[in-house]
């Protein structure tokens, strides 16, 4: 091991551990909060089975205005509510609060696209079979999108990522800001060189890992 990674070692370990806490708790938001929105969006557009035009709107209001925001300015938006939420707007728990709700809107038109995908005779057979609309969605639209979905997932993590290393702004550390804070700013360019050679090797696992299971469940 290169002696510079030694010298820093507890540091980039700990770098880590919070890349993960603040990735883990945004694919967790997407997941929970950004699949359910994602799906409200593709079933109350026009022609679909819950038609509703005012859920709708609003649902794809926010996930237009939150996509929009430079991430950096919706990090500094959000202070006095991550402040609220977590009592503090300084470190990695507070770092997750932004980084959650901009996995929601981000995965959720993911979905949306996911299940537009999805054939419109596939629903229309599932109707006709008797289905209800929660059938429908478990039984016959997510797993025919599955494929989609998980690769949407995969590339939103990859997008948590570097959404991430912006997070030394309120102190939430990981390995982006760690690499700046000692690689950059301290002039260690050749700590900066292995720490992004590790968020490269992050990266391809998730993609790898994504894209491997993504084929597994395409049937098509």
């Amino acid at each position: 091991m290169p002696e510079i990674l030694v010298q820093y070692q507890s540091e980039i370990w700990q770098s880590i551990g919070e890349t993960f806490i603040m990735v883990g708790a945004s694919v967790l938001a997407a997941i929970l909060l950004g699949l359910p929105v994602g799906t409200l969006l593709f079933l109350c557009r026009k022609g679909q089975l819950l038609e509703n035009q005012s859920v709708f709107s609003a649902l794809n209001l926010f996930v237009n205005i939150v996509r929009s925001f430079p991430f950096l300015l919706f990090v500094v938006f959000l202070i006095p509510f991550t402040r609220l939420i977590v009592g503090t707007a300084i470190g990695t728990a507070a770092a997750t609060v932004p980084l959650a709700i901009m996995a929601i809107a981000y995965y959720s038109r993911l979905v949306e696209q996911a299940l537009l995908d999805v054939p419109k005779g596939v629903i229309e057979a599932a109707i006709s079979m008797g289905a209800s609309v929660r059938e429908v969605i478990f039984k016959f639209i997510y797993v025919e999108a599955r494929s989609g979905l998980v690769l949407g997932l995969t590339t939103s993590a990859i997008s948590f990522i570097s959404y991430s290393t912006i997070m030394g702004v309120v102190g939430g550390g990981g390995i982006g800001d760690f690499a700046i804070r000692y690689g950059y700013q301290r002039f260690e360019t050749e700590l900066m060189i292995y720490l992004i050679i590790i968020m490269i090797f992050f990266v391809q696992m998730i993609q790898f890992t994504g894209t491997t299971i993504s084929r597994k469940l395409d049937k098509r």
